[in-house]
C-alpha cells in the first residue's frame, strides 16, 4: 500500500488536538530546517571589515586582484569561511592562511563561483589571508565578498603595521620557479610570492608590502614590449591608462632589483626588443647606467623620503667579471643622495632561478643590510 495512504489513514484514527499538534510541530520543524539551512552572511568586497594589500583596483561589484603578493584579510568568529570569486585565467593560485597557518593552496574558475576557504574551524575568532602567489601574466581574479554562516560574527580588522616597503622587480622578486625544484618551469603551479626574497622580509620586519613585479621586465629591455618605467606606474598592469595613486601608499623602504634581464637581452641583437630598442648596436655602459638613473629619480619623485635600497643577485648579473654592479653603483653614486644605497648579492652559482633555499640567502642579505644601514 501507498505509504501516504497508510499515514492518511493512521492520522484519520486520531483527535483534533492530536493531529493539530503534529501539523504544527511538523510545519515548526520544516520552517526552522529551511532557517537554519538557507540563511547565510555575504560580506560585501568593500565591506570595512575586509583589508587589503597591495595595489588592488575596485569595481562596482569586485575588487580585482592582480599584483604578486596581494592579499585579503578579514576577521571572524566562526567555524568557516568562503570566497566568491571568477578567474580571467586559470594560472593563478593562492594560499590560504588561518590564524597565519597556511591550510590550503586554491585555484579559481572562470565563471562566478562560491568556494569553501575554510571549514570545520573552532567557533572561536579567527583571521583568514588569501594571498596571492601569481604575477599579474597570468591573469587576474575578480572578488565579489565573504559569505559566512548565519552563526558567524565579524570582528574589527587588525591594526596595520606601520612599517611599509615596495619592491620593483623581475621573475626572481616574482617566485619564478621557486617550487620547481628540477625543470625551473614558470608556469603558476611553481610560482609562489611568498617563499619570495622581498616577502620573507616583509615578514621580518612586520611591514606592509607592495610588489610590483613581472618576470622578463627590464629597464633598457624586457623580453617584450613593456619596460619597468612604463609599467610601474599602473594600477592595472595590462592597461596603460590606469594609473596608480601613488599618495595612498607611500614606502619608508623601497626596493629596486632588476637588470638581469636586460643583462642577457643586450647580448641578444637577433631577438626583436634588441632591435626595437637597440637597432643594430648594443648599448653602450653610459646609456645603460643613464637609463637606470632615470628610473631611480622616477621613484624617487614618487616618494622624496623613502630610502631606496639599489639591489642586484643572485643570478647571472652579479656573476665574477659582470660589469653591471659597477653600472648600478656608478648611477647611484651620480646621484648624491645619502638615502640612496647599494646591495649586490653575488651569484648563486646554479642555473635557473633562485628556489626556496637560494630565496633565503636573498632574504637573509637584504634583512642584514637593512638592519645594520635604515632606520624605521
Amino acid at each position: 500500500m501507498n505509504s501516504k495512504i497508510i499515514l492518511r489513514n493512521f492520522l484519520s484514527m486520531m483527535p483534533d488536538d492530536t493531529k493539530r499538534t503534529i501539523y504544527f510541530f511538523t510545519a515548526l520543524f520544516y520552517v526552522a530546517a529551511l532557517f537554519s539551512c538557507s540563511r547565510s552572511i555575504t560580506v560585501p568586497f568593500n565591506d570595512a571589515h575586509i583589508v587589503y594589500e597591495g595595489r588592488v583596483a575596485k569595481k562596482n561589484d569586485a575588487a580585482v586582484l592582480m599584483w604578486s603578493g596581494t592579499a585579503v584579510k578579514i576577521n571572524f568568529k566562526g567555524t568557516g569561511i568562503s570566497g566568491i570569486f571568477k578567474e580571467s585565467d586559470t594560472a593563478n593560485y593562492y594560499n590560504v592562511f588561518i590564524d597565519s597557518q597556511l591550510i590550503r593552496v586554491v585555484h579559481f574558475d572562470t565563471i562566478v563561483k562560491t568556494y569553501v576557504l575554510a571549514n570545520d574551524l573552532k567557533d572561536t575568532a579567527h583571521t583568514l589571508e588569501l594571498y596571492k602567489r601569481t604575477a599579474w601574466d597570468k591573469g587576474k581574479v575578480f572578488f565579489y565578498g565573504f559569505v559566512f554562516s548565519n552563526a558567524a560574527i565579524l570582528l574589527p580588522p587588525t591594526e596595520q603595521s606601520a612599517r611599509k616597503i615596495e619592491f620593483f622587480g623581475n621573475s626572481i622578486t616574482c617566485g619564478y620557479g621557486v617550487e620547481d625544484n628540477s625543470n625551473d618551469l614558470g608556469i603558476g603551479f611553481f610560482e609562489n610570492s611568498y617563499n619570495t626574497y622581498a616577502a620573507i622580509t616583509a615578514r621580518h620586519f612586520n611591514a606592509q608590502a607592495h610588489y610590483t613585479v613581472k618576470s622578463g621586465i627590464g629597464i633598457t629591455i624586457s623580453w617584450f614590449p613593456l619596460l619597468m618605467k612604463e609599467m610601474y606606474s599602473r594600477l592595472d598592469a595590462t592597461n596603460p591608462n590606469s594609473k596608480w595613486n601613488f599618495s595612498s601608499y607611500i614606502p619608508d623602504v623601497v626596493v629596486i632589483n632588476l637588470l638581469q634581464n636586460d643583462y642577457w637581452l643586450v647580448k641578444m641583437p637577433e631577438h626583436a626588443e634588441f632591435k626595437k630598442n637597440f637597432g643594430s648596436k648594443a648599448p653602450d655602459s653610459v646609456f645603460i647606467i643613464q637609463q637606470y638613473k632615470n628610473f631611480v629619480q622616477l621613484v624617487r619623485q614618487q616618494y622624496p623620503q623613502a630610502k631606496i635600497i639599489c639591489m642586484l643577485g643572485n643570478m647571472s648579473i652579479t656573476e665574477n667579471g659582470s660589469p653591471w654592479p659597477s653600472y648600478v653603483q656608478t648611477a647611484v653614486d651620480a646621484m648624491h643622495d645619502k638615502n640612496i644605497f647599494t646591495l649586490f648579492v653575488p651569484y648563486k652559482e646554479t642555473p635557473g632561478h633562485p628556489n626556496k633555499e637560494e630565496q633565503k640567502i636573498l632574504a637573509q642579505a637584504l634583512i642584514n643590510f637593512i638592519e645594520k644601514n635604515i632606520k624605521w
